[in-house]
C-alpha cells in the first residue's frame, strides 16, 4: 500500500510540473517493448510521436497539410512555368510588335482579348462598362449588350484589376493577362492533387497526378497556344469544385467543416459558370452524377440537396450578371434538378422495400424525374421564346444519328475535327507515360466494387451506406470515392463523344490513377486475393510503386521535357500582319468585314473594325443572320460553298467562297471587297478564284435611299422576303426589318410603300396612302 501511494505521489508531483515543462512521450501502452515488436511501424510511430514531442500535439495535422499544400504549390508553379516558358519559346512573344502578339491570338481567342484591351482604351471604367453593354462593333447594325450574350467577366475584372494596381510601370497589359491564365493553371495542378490526396490520404498520390497531368500536356490542356479559351479560365475552377466535394463527402466530416467546404463548393461552381458559356452542359453531366448516386443510396439526402442547391444558386446568380440571360433559365440542368428534388419530396417511400421493389421504383422515379424535365424545360423555352441554345441539341442529335446531317447549324460543328470522336492515338499517349494501365485497373476494380456494393444497398431495405449503417458488411465504398469514379466514368463518355470535352476528362483521368497507386482501397483488394493482406504489406507497397513510378518518370521524360522547353521557334506571319495593317491604315473605322471565324475575331482585335458575324454562335438572330445568304450548298463532307459570279472592271470572273467567307451575307449588285483568293485552272480550261484560309469579304457601305415602289409580287426565300416593284427591281427585306405573314401582304396587292434601302436591301418599311 505504501508503493501504491508513494507512486500517486510522483504522478501528481509530474502532472504538476507539466504546466512548466514538455510532458513526457510515452512510445507503448504497456512497455516500450511493442515499438521493436511492431518493426517498421515502430519505427515510423517513434518518428512521428518524437516531432509531436518537439511541436505540440496539436500542430503535426497543422504541419502536414502546410507542408502537403507547399509540395502542391511547388508542382503546380512548376507546370505554370513550364506552360509559359513554351509559350515564349514557341512564339518569341517577348520580342514579337503589338500586332504580331494580338495576331497570336488565335480563333476566338482574339474577339475574348479585345474586349480587354477595349476596357482598357476607354477613359474610365463606367464608359469601358457603357460600351460593353452597347456595342455596336461586334455585329453589324446591332447593338448588343455583351456582358449578357459572352461570358467575359473575367476580362472585365482583370481590366479593372490592371487600373487600379500599381502595375502599369513596368508590365505590360497583355503579359498581366496571360500571367494570370497561367496561374490559373497552378490552382488546378493544386486541385488534382488535393483531390488525389483526399482520396488516398497520401502525399505521393497528389504528386504522382501532378506530374501525370504535366506529362500528358497535349492531352490535358492547350492552354500554351489558346490562352483566352474559356475553358482554360473555367476548368481550374472546376477541378477545385471537385476537391470540394470529395472534401464534403468524406465521412465523419464535422458539421463546421461541411459548412465551409460548401461554401468553397459554392464558389467555384460559380466561378466555373460565370466563365464559361458551356457550364450548363457540364453541370447537368455532374447532376445526373449526384442522381445516380442518390440512386443508389451512395449519398444521404441532406447531401444530395446541398449539392443540387449549389449549383442552382451558382446558375442563378450567374443569370442575374448576365443581365437575366434566358439561355440560362431555359436549361436543361436547371429543369433536372427541380424535377429530381419536386419528386424526391413526394416519393418518401423510394429507399423501402426488398431488391425487386426498390428497383421497380427506381425505373418509376427516373421516368417521372425525365418525364418533368422535358415538360418543364419545354414550357420554360416556350415562356421565354428562347432559341438561343438549340443549335446544340441539333449537334447532339446529328451527332448520334437522331437528326437531319445536312442541317446548317449541326454541319457547322460536324465538320470541326475538335466536335469529332476522341482519336485512338490519345490512348497511345496516355499509355506511353504509364498512366492508362493504372487508370484502368483502378477504373475496372472500383467499377465492379461499386455495382456489389449498389447491389447490398438496393437489398438492405433503406438501410445503405448512406443511412449511416455501422455493421460489418464484405464490401463498401466511401461516397467521396463513389464520386470520383461516377466523375471519370461519365465524363470519359463525353470525351469519348466529342474530343473538345476531354480536357474535362484527362486532368481527373491522373487522379484517379494516382488514387488507384497510392490507395488503400484497390490494394486491399488484389492483396487479399494473393492473402497476404497485412499492414506491413500495405504500407511497403503503397509506398514503393509510386515512388518507383515517379523514378521512372523523371528517368525517361526530364531530358525530354527540357528539350522541349528550350526548343525556339518564331512567330511569322507576314501576310496577316500586312493585312491588318492595311485594314487599320486604309479603310474607314467604320467599315464593315466578313470572312473567317479566325480572320474575323484577329480583325476586330487589331483593327476595331465592325463584324458582320463572329465566332460566338449561341445567339438565335446572329445563326439566322448566318443562314440567309443565297447560292450556298452543302459538300458531302459539309462545308458550305457559295459560287459567284464577281464583275470587275470589263470582266466576270467565278470565284468559289468556302467555310466561313461562304456565310457572308451577298446580294446583286452590292459593291465587295474580297481578298486572298487562290487562282485555279478547272478541268474545262476556264480559270477560276477559291477562298483561302486568309479570305476576308468586305462590302462598301453605300449611300441611304428612299424610295416609293408599287409592289406588285412578295416571295419568301430562305426566312427573308422579297418584293418586286412595278420597275422589275427586286427589294430584299431581312426578317429583322419584317417578320410577319408573306400572305398578308400577297392579299393587298398592289402596296404603295416607302422603302428605305442601301443597294435594295431594306431597312425601314412604311406605307403610303394613296
Amino acid at each position: 500500500m505504501r508503493a501504491c501511494r508513494s507512486r500517486k505521489s510522483n504522478s501528481d508531483d509530474n502532472s504538476g510540473s507539466a504546466l512548466h515543462r514538455p510532458p513526457l512521450v510515452n512510445f507503448g501502452t504497456k512497455d516500450n517493448s511493442r515499438v521493436y515488436k511492431s518493426g517498421q511501424r515502430g519505427i515510423e510511430e517513434c518518428l512521428k510521436l518524437s516531432w509531436i514531442h518537439i511541436l505540440g500535439p496539436n500542430c503535426w495535422p497543422a504541419v502536414v497539410i502546410a507542408a502537403g499544400l507547399l509540395l502542391a504549390g511547388v508542382i503546380g508553379l512548376f507546370h505554370a512555368w513550364c506552360v509559359y516558358s513554351i509559350h515564349e519559346n514557341l512564339l518569341w512573344f517577348s520580342h514579337l510588335k503589338e500586332v504580331e502578339r494580338e495576331i497570336s491570338f488565335r480563333t476566338e481567342c482574339g474577339l475574348y482579348y479585345s474586349y480587354y484591351k477595349q476596357m482598357l482604351k476607354a477613359p474610365t471604367i463606367q464608359q469601358g462598362l457603357y460600351e460593353l453593354t452597347h456595342d455596336n462593333t461586334t455585329e453589324s447594325k446591332r447593338t448588343i449588350n455583351i456582358l449578357q450574350r459572352m461570358n467575359i467577366y473575367q476580362e472585365v475584372f482583370l481590366s479593372i484589376l490592371y487600373r487600379i494596381l500599381p502595375i502599369q510601370t513596368y508590365l505590360e497589359p497583355i503579359y498581366f493577362y496571360i500571367y494570370t491564365v497561367f496561374a490559373l493553371q497552378t490552382v488546378y495542378v493544386i486541385a488534382l492533387f488535393i483531390t488525389s490526396w483526399l482520396l488516398s490520404d497520401s502525399w505521393l498520390a497528389g504528386a504522382l497526378s501532378g506530374v501525370w497531368y504535366i506529362l500528358n500536356r497535349v492531352d490535358t490542356t492547350r492552354v500554351e497556344f489558346t490562352i483566352s479559351l474559356r475553358e482554360n479560365w473555367s476548368i481550374p475552377f472546376f477541378a477545385l469544385q471537385v476537391a470540394a466535394i470529395t472534401c464534403y463527402l468524406r465521412p465523419k466530416l464535422k458539421p463546421i467543416h461541411q459548412r465551409v467546404v460548401l461554401w468553397l463548393v459554392f464558389v467555384s461552381t460559380f466561378c466555373f459558370c460565370l466563365t464559361w458559356q458551356f457550364n450548363q452542359f457540364v453541370l447537368l453531366v455532374q447532376a445526373l452524377i449526384i442522381y445516380t448516386l442518390d440512386c443508389l443510396d451512395f449519398l444521404t439526402a441532406e447531401q444530395v440537396v446541398s449539392l443540387y442547391l449549389m449549383q442552382v444558386s451558382s446558375l442563378l446568380l450567374v443569370w442575374l450578371l448576365q443581365f437575366c440571360n434566358s439561355m440560362i433559365l431555359g436549361s436543361l440542368v436547371l429543369s433536372f434538378i427541380v424535377s429530381a428534388l419536386f419528386i424526391k419530396h413526394f416519393q418518401t417511400g423510394l429507399k423501402m422495400g426488398g431488391f425487386v421493389i426498390r428497383v421497380g421504383k427506381l425505373a418509376l422515379h427516373t421516368l417521372l424525374v425525365l418525364a418533368l424535365t422535358f415538360t418543364i424545360n419545354y414550357s420554360a423555352k416556350k415562356v421565354l421564346q428562347l432559341k438561343s441554345d438549340e443549335h446544340i441539341f441539333k449537334f447532339i442529335k446529328a451527332k448520334f444519328g437522331f437528326g437531319a446531317t445536312r442541317d446548317f447549324d449541326a454541319s457547322l460543328y460536324l465538320c470541326e475535327e475538335a466536335f469529332g470522336l476522341l482519336p485512338l492515338d490519345t490512348f497511345e499517349r496516355l499509355a506511353g507515360t504509364v498512366l492508362l494501365y493504372p487508370y484502368l485497373c483502378t477504373l475496372s476494380v472500383l467499377f465492379i466494387l461499386l455495382l456489389l456494393v449498389a447491389l447490398s444497398n438496393l437489398s438492405l431495405n433503406g438501410l445503405g451506406q448512406a443511412s449511416g449503417e455501422k455493421e460489418d458488411r464484405t464490401f463498401k465504398m466511401r461516397p467521396d470515392v463513389a464520386y470520383n469514379l461516377m466523375h471519370t466514368v461519365f465524363f470519359g463518355l463525353l470525351a469519348f463523344s466529342t474530343m473538345r470535352m476531354k480536357y474535362l476528362w484527362t486532368g481527373h483521368m491522373c487522379t484517379i490513377a494516382a488514387f488507384g497507386v497510392c490507395g488503400k482501397e484497390v490494394w486491399a483488394l488484389y492483396l487479399r486475393v494473393l492473402h497476404c493482406n497485412t499492414k506491413t504489406a500495405m504500407r511497403l507497397i503503397r509506398y514503393s510503386v509510386p515512388i518507383v513510378i515517379l523514378a521512372f518518370l523523371y528517368y525517361k521524360f526530364w531530358p525530354r521535357l527540357m528539350e522541349e522547353i528550350s526548343e525556339l521557334r518564331e512567330f511569322y506571319d507576314p501576310d496577316t500582319v500586312e493585312l491588318m495593317e492595311w485594314i487599320r491604315l486604309k479603310t474607314p473605322k467604320r467599315a464593315v468585314f466578313a470572312g473567317s471565324m479566325q480572320l474575323l475575331a484577329g480583325i476586330k482585335l487589331c483593327t476595331g473594325r465592325v463584324l458582320t458575324n463572329h465566332p460566338h454562335y449561341e445567339d438565335q438572330a446572329l445563326r439566322e443572320r448566318t443562314r440567309q445568304f443565297h447560292g450556298v450548298r452543302m459538300t458531302r463532307a459539309r462545308v458550305p460553298i457559295v459560287d459567284l459570279k464577281i464583275k470587275c472592271l470589263e470582266g466576270t470572273f467565278s470565284v468559289s467562297l468556302w467555310r466561313e467567307a461562304a456565310l457572308t451575307e451577298l446580294f446583286v449588285g452590292d459593291e465587295v471587297l474580297i481578298t486572298h483568293l487562290r487562282p485555279c485552272v478547272q478541268e474545262t480550261g476556264t480559270g477560276k478564284f477559291h477562298s483561302s484560309n486568309y479570305t476576308t469579304v468586305e462590302i462598301a457601305e453605300g449611300q441611304m435611299q428612299e424610295t416609293v415602289v408599287e409592289v406588285i409580287g412578295v416571295s419568301n426565300v430562305n426566312h427573308t422576303c422579297h418584293f418586286l416593284g412595278s420597275d422589275s427591281q427586286v427589294y430584299v427585306v431581312p426578317q429583322i426589318v419584317f417578320a410577319g405573314n408573306p400572305d398578308d401582304l400577297i392579299a393587298r396587292l398592289p402596296l404603295h410603300l416607302s422603302l428605305k434601302h442601301v443597294n435594295r436591301r431594306v431597312f425601314q418599311i412604311s406605307e403610303v396612302s394613296e
